[in-house]
């Protein structure tokens, strides 16, 4: 079987708080199922992103903290690490927008579009405070909203209408650090990306892909093309972030939206140096057969969609004169760009103002990793908004996880453990139901396979776990533990079928819950790892270290096939796979919920 080459770039957070349950959902759990489904068909997976280090959300935490932006990134960008390490999150790297890589590229992009025409120079009328000596990002700004006249909007959005903002149309604006300033409006000169060169090849793009594209995505993304595009600014006045590679604009930086996007391909080349194969990063970039993924929430459609391209499409070539291998191609525009939805919680929209917000770090202090997985990925927003529940929580892994899987593999490897010597028992010729039952885990490699390659992972999950209900039914049926007191020909025949389909299902679920997958894969008497090596490598570069989570997928090759169990396999002492949750844990959560935080300490 010929292999693919994937590209995974997942959506780059903001280093400015914890991770919470929105993350996993919207984007970073979808694209690991995906990538762990594509390493284990034996593919070529290269899956990217990192914290996002130069937001404004960054300045103005750091100015509440009175800390720097810095120290604020380098702080949450570590949490980052040991969130995402501990959730299963395997990323070949997971690195940030700091890095001397990622503002070389970053300004490499921006000189080669100046050059070829793509950017321009335009005058913005911002909002400028007396004060502080500066102009004002949106983030900074406070005033009256335009559209409800909500007395709190802030510059980019009102959180009581909903609507986007533009600073300069708020009513009576001010500085969120002194209200008392009152702003005035002055002219700042920037430079635009001229997206309108883009339209006609973008909308070509658009529709090439229509077909496999999820529908909203497509159709949002088609009708911002058509309504027009606009120029908009790449740059602003602000001291944190890239340079701007230009005498004379030296008190400006980089607009985050633009440079991040950057950082699929900067760290692309980033993990290829580190590895010690600077031009590998190709592989994935100039191949016209490969394949990237750019897994986002719905928030983000515009920038992956449409902005990135324009980028991509302006700099066509920039790291490949004179290449040997790929020098006449082209810069590889995303195949795929799988937005899911928003989940809220208990029925409520998700809010770090209110702490209406479900925190990782805090969930994975309680609970098992493999659990909130299986439960996050059953209630995926995948074409609408989904709720994250504490009953959902408490049902789904109690009744389905445990019950339909834990269940199965505790008591028929206890079973084969305590009744056939701690060996897969060898069996005559099996029943037609017997092999069926094999049959059937065998054939859903290939429907759930299918499922996860066109990024449909909760139908994935579901038609897994039927399988594992239709196992338990059989066995159900077949009753070895009264069989053997009579019959222990018959016995062996339905165990070792059990365990045959257990060594299927474990393959199924591994994407999902990779932990108990392992823990099962040992169990059955395997050696090796289903998957690599996760760990925290602290990189040396020219001027600084930087930390960055790293995937060693060396073990992982080609394990997405039928189970070969053979008879006489020694297994491994069973242990229970999931912890049963009480119910109390419902009121208990809920409870935390808008209650207030404590804040991490910083520095």
């Amino acid at each position: 079987m010929s292999t693919e080459t994937i590209h995974v770039s997942v959506a780059w957070p903001y280093a400015n708080g914890d991770l919470h349950i929105g993350h996993l959902a919207g984007c970073y759990l979808p694209a690991d199922i995906f990538a762990r489904y594509h390493r284990l068909r034996g593919n070529q997976v290269l899956m990217v992103s990192g914290s996002d280090s130069h937001g404004t959300p960054i300045t103005v935490e750091a100015d509440k903290r009175g800390t720097t932006a810095r120290a604020v990134f380098e702080h949450y960008h570590e949490r980052f690490l040991k969130t995402q390490r501990k959730i299963g999150i395997s990323y070949d790297l997971f690195t940030h927008t700091d890095t001397e890589i990622h503002h070389q590229v970053a300004q490499d992009i921006f000189t080669t579009l100046l050059e070829r025409g793509y950017l321009y120079t335009e005058k913005q009328t911002l909002l400028y405070s007396e004060s502080e000596k500066r102009y004002l990002p949106d983030r900074y700004v406070e005033g009256t909203c335009y559209i409800c006249k909500y007395p709190h909007a802030r510059g980019d959005q009102c959180d009581h209408c909903g609507n986007l903002m533009d600073a300069v149309q708020l009513i009576n604006p001010h500085s969120r650090n002194n209200p008392d300033d009152k702003l005035v409006r002055s002219e700042s000169e920037h430079y635009f990306l001229d997206l309108a060169q883009f339209t006609q090849q973008i909308l070509d793009y658009l529709a090439d892909h229509a077909h496999h594209w999820r529908p909203n995505v497509s159709r949002f993304s088609q009708n911002f093309v058509k309504d027009g595009l606009r120029g908009r600014p790449i740059t602003r006045d602000i001291d944190w972030g890239v340079r701007v590679p230009l005498d004379g604009w030296e008190d400006k930086r980089l607009y985050v939206w633009f440079d991040a996007v950057m950082g699929y391909l900067s760290a692309s080349i980033e993990w290829a140096r580190n590895t010690g194969q600077p031009d590998a990063w190709k592989k994935w970039w100039y191949n016209p057969a490969a394949k990237i993924y750019n897994f986002i929430g719905k928030d983000n459609i515009p920038f992956h969609t449409i902005i990135w391209q324009a980028e991509l499409l302006g700099i066509d070539g920039i790291y490949n004169e004179g290449d040997p291998t790929y020098g006449d191609a082209q810069l590889q525009l995303p195949y795929d760009v799988p937005a899911n939805e928003f989940m809220n919680i208990e029925g409520q929209q998700f809010s770090t103002s209110r702490n209406w917000a479900v925190w990782l770090p805090d969930l994975l202090e309680r609970y098992q990793a493999d659990a909130v997985r299986f439960y996050v990925a059953r209630t995926f927003p995948e074409r609408q908004d989904s709720d994250f529940s504490w009953d959902g929580f408490l049902a789904r892994v109690n009744n389905e996880l445990l019950a339909a899987w834990g269940n199965l593999v505790n008591r028929m490897l206890g079973f084969a453990w305590k009744r056939f010597d701690g060996v897969v028992p060898a069996p005559d010729k099996l029943t037609d139901a017997d092999a069926a039952i094999i049959a059937r885990c065998e054939a859903g490699l290939d429907l759930v396979g299918e499922l996860i390659a066109e990024v449909r992972p909760k139908e994935a999950l579901e038609e897994t776990l039927s399988l594992a209900r239709a196992v338990n039914g059989w066995l159900n049926e077949r009753e070895p533990w009264r069989a053997i007191k009579q019959d222990r020909a018959d016995a062996a025949r339905s165990v070792y079928t059990a365990l045959r389909c257990i060594d299927n299902l474990k393959i199924l679920f591994a994407p999902f819950t990779p932990f108990s997958s392992q823990q099962v894969h040992e169990m059955l008497g395997y050696d090796g790892q289903l998957f690599g090596e996760q760990r925290i490598e602290n990189y040396s570069e020219e001027t600084r270290d930087h930390l960055a989570l790293v995937y060693d997928g060396a073990a992982t090759v080609g394990r997405w096939e039928k189970s070969a169990l053979p008879p006489g396999q020694k297994l491994q002492k069973p242990s229970p796979l999931f912890t049963k949750l009480d119910a109390e844990i419902v009121e208990q959560e809920r409870q935390y919920l808008g209650q207030a935080r404590a804040e991490r300490e910083i520095g």
